[in-house]
């Protein structure tokens, strides 16, 4: 009898320990922080945070990281490494994934390359991100410094993708479209050292919720 109460009392604390971890397990994984474009704003995420969870991503570990898109790169970098910062003390994580758009990817490859991204970056995705330039910014006021740094060639630009492009041990994910019109060429958002994805015909914003492009993500992230 009494064999027979310790067998039990060893299921139970088994069965216990099983169903403790399990919920910890979920939650190992590193938040994620999306980061949006040029007169972008959080809730275009929307649809793309949903499917994530509907995958079983945990909805806690989802954070949206909203800016003023009419400053510089480098002011908006110097806010993104106080986000991370707070996120990962949030999770006690040691690092965080970023998903950008557009203009968000220069930001976050700023903040990766120059304020200690490299330390803290676990993957980085870029979706129809100007990381080389694009045509449009040219017709942007020069006044609008964001404008200046998107054009080819810019000092901004120059300096990103100087040296090194991609660089620690981050890994670095571009997605591109063939119908984005914001993006010239198309070929800009891909960069040396990253996996270029080519997403087939979307158009630049709705990239952000397009089930092809979530798909992708959602495999980067697994």
């Amino acid at each position: 009898m009494r064999r027979l109460t310790s067998l039990l009392c060893g299921l139970v604390l088994a069965l216990t320990t099983v169903l403790h971890a399990a919920p910890a397990s979920a939650d190992s994984r590193a938040p994620v922080i999306f980061v949006h474009g040029f007169m972008g704003k959080g809730g275009q995420w929307n649809d793309m945070r949903t499917a994530l969870v509907q995958s079983g991503y945990p909805e806690d570990r989802l954070h949206v990281f909203s800016y003023d898109w009419a400053r510089s790169n480098t002011t908006i970098a110097r806010q993104l490494a106080d986000r991370v910062d707070n996120v990962r003390g949030q999770h006690g994580a040691d690092r965080v994934h970023l998903v950008t758009h557009s203009m968000g990817g220069l930001s976050s490859r700023y903040y990766i390359k120059n304020l200690g991204g490299t330390e803290t970056v676990d993957q980085w995705i870029s979706i129809g991100g100007p990381n080389n330039g694009t045509n449009i910014a040219s017709f942007c006021p020069s006044l609008m410094t964001p404008c200046k740094e998107m054009r080819h060639g810019s000092s901004f630009l120059n300096d990103l993708n100087g040296d090194d492009p991609t660089p620690g041990p981050v890994t670095y994910t571009t997605m591109r479209s063939s119908c984005d019109l914001i993006i010239s060429p198309t070929s800009s958002t891909s960069l040396p050292g990253a996996n270029n994805i080519q997403v087939g015909c979307v158009e630049h914003i709705s990239m952000m919720w397009n089930r092809g492009v979530i798909n992708h993500v959602r495999g980067v992230l697994s």
